[in-house]
């Protein structure tokens, strides 16, 4: 019991720091004071957004420092990161100092830094202490990270409402208060002697109903900040509103004893079943064993490549495709693979090709929809479609749990299966953005891709885990979302150049084109762009696509 209340309140603590650290969320909040303080074009505002990305490229540093560092400092160290990344541009928006473009682009790449640390803590945090349970576990942690904007804007609603350089000094202090908080039972916990619990059947079965209440808990948490997000524009109701959101993010406390204590009453009223369930574990495990990297004892016999020797049974087919498709193709699942030896697989290439071009494109968007909205007039709505694809985001995140939740009610389909599924908005919605320029269109829109973003991006870990090893995920992952400095510098780079070759304003007198200060207003500012993503995000369906015939006989066999 004790066991049990421990790996439950350090979920508890990583939905905490998850909740409040997603400060790349809120970037479109500030960009255009970013823009207008800085007097930098559009194509140079891109390129700190692009910084921002490029911390993932430093994210294999935060597991490095995890073998040798105890968990408090590397979190300690992440909140460190984002004080010095997001205080920098705070002082500097408020020409408190000045510093050349070059020192602003390292603050933001510091800044994003702070960020995937962050997640690195959390990803760990859950993949230790849920060997039974990582996706959903992962699911739920990870999913909070969707609600930061939200949680961002009602405190700066709270505060002065009228003032977006808030976001900035929020994105530096924040963090580490939350840290400090969720610190404090996380520290005396691991402390501790921990016993660690085998990941069985019945262990399962105890984590089943409580997962569902956080579930729930967390949908109404989502919407809640949903449905009162409209009415948040005033001081008072901010305030009521973040207060209510607190409240939600704490009740998750309590879900896991009022879970226990009502077992506890059944069991003290129906003593047989106790004793029936303690009886048929064993039985039941033998039966049962198999969930996704759920235990250690189901050793495979591999080659190099992976294969699984008693698995070797194939076809030999003609044609080319086929071929390909069959060349070093996956037959086990939650094998561990070195850095060394994913890179050298297809699958792991098809994965990164389908990530780039699907939740990247997603990224990329959220981060100009604050021009996005000023080019078409609604420059005041801003907040509002940040909030909205923040929480639509979260609720994407949410939905990421559900192929786990199906498996306990035995209706099972290969995770990449659901990955290409949860990829197909992505296009839709760029195209309806190309189509229409009307308001309903882009909350629609941006509603979709906030969902379509937030289930790839939570889903993606629990994929790296099964398909490349739990122990090994902390790092692979962070080999993984490489691309989305890539993706980010590319994507980004189209929208500048589309938003500056329809801008309005002419360059200052002995001024290149590079360095005015530019504003596009209009559907042409970005209607080439979104044609481009849909073709790129489309590339990203198919590649998925790929990856799912691949790994489908390895999910079979597991099965």
């Amino acid at each position: 019991m004790g066991e049990e209340s421990r790996k439950w309140i350090l979920l508890v603590a990583s939905i905490w720091i998850q909740a409040f650290t997603g400060t790349n969320f809120d970037f479109s909040s500030y960009s255009s004071d970013l823009k207008s303080s800085l007097d930098i074009t559009q194509l140079q505002l891109n390129y700190l957004a692009v910084a921002s990305d490029m911390g993932k490229l430093f994210g294999w540093c935060s597991g490095f420092c995890l073998l040798y560092l105890p968990l408090w400092i590397v979190t300690f160290i992440s909140a460190f990161l984002g004080v010095v990344g997001y205080g920098l541009q705070w002082l500097l928006i408020q020409k408190i100092i000045s510093l050349p473009y070059v020192l602003i682009f390292l603050s933001c790449l510091v800044a994003g830094c702070s960020i995937c640390w962050f997640n690195t803590v959390c990803y760990v945090l859950c993949i230790k202490n849920f060997t039974s349970s990582i996706p959903l576990a992962l699911s739920l942690s990870i999913s909070f990270n969707g609600v930061t904007a939200a949680l961002y804007a009602f405190l700066v609603n709270s505060i002065n409402s009228s003032d977006d350089t808030l976001y900035l000094l929020l994105n530096a202090l924040v963090p580490l208060l939350i840290s400090c908080v969720a610190l404090v039972p996380i520290t005396i916990l691991l402390q501790q002697p921990a016993h660690p619990l085998h990941p069985s059947t019945s262990t399962r079965r105890l984590d089943f109903p409580v997962f569902i209440g956080l579930y729930i808990l967390s949908l109404i948490t989502g919407l809640y900040l949903l449905v009162l997000d409209d009415i948040s524009t005033s001081t008072t109701w901010s305030r009521i509103i973040l207060v209510g959101a607190i409240f939600l993010l704490v009740l998750p406390l309590f879900i896991p004893r009022i879970v226990y204590a009502r077992d506890h009453w059944t069991h003290c009223f129906i003593s047989s079943s106790l004793f029936y369930v303690t009886e048929s574990d064993d039985e039941e495990e033998e039966i049962d064993k198999g969930l996704i990297c759920g235990h250690e004892e189901e050793e495979v016999e591999s080659t190099g490549n992976g294969s699984s020797g008693a698995i070797l049974m194939r076809e030999k087919k003609c044609g080319f495709l086929k071929e390909m498709m069959e060349r070093d193709k996956m037959r086990v699942i939650c094998e561990e693979h070195s850095a060394r030896l994913l890179l050298r697989r297809w699958d792991f290439w098809l994965y990164y090709v389908a990530y780039l071009c699907g939740a990247t494109t997603g990224l990329i968007y959220s981060n100009n929809l604050g021009q996005i909205t000023e080019s078409l007039g609604l420059s005041s709505e801003t907040s509002s479609m940040v909030s909205l694809y923040s929480i639509c985001s979260f609720f994407g995140r949410l939905l990421a749990a559900g192929p786990d939740f199906l498996r306990e009610w035995n209706i099972r389909f290969p995770r990449t299966g659901w990955y290409t599924v949860a990829m197909v908005p992505t296009p839709i919605a760029f195209t309806l953005l190309a189509a229409s320029k009307s308001e309903a269109c882009l909350r629609i829109s941006t509603g979709m891709l906030g969902l379509s973003s937030g289930f790839v991006f939570s889903e993606a870990v629990s994929i790296t885990s099964e398909l490349f090893g739990p122990n090994s995920a902390p790092v692979n992952h962070n080999i993984l979302i490489t691309n989305i400095p890539i993706g980010s510098c590319l994507f980004s780079l189209i929208a500048a150049l589309v938003y500056d070759s329809n801008t309005d304003a002419e360059p200052l007198e002995h001024t290149s084109w590079l360095l005015r200060v530019s504003t596009c207003t209009g559907s042409k500012c970005y209607m080439q762009t979104f044609i481009w993503w849909g073709c790129i995000s489309m590339v990203g369906v198919v590649s998925s696509f790929l990856l799912f015939l691949r790994t489908r006989m390895a999910y079979d066999n597991f099965e």
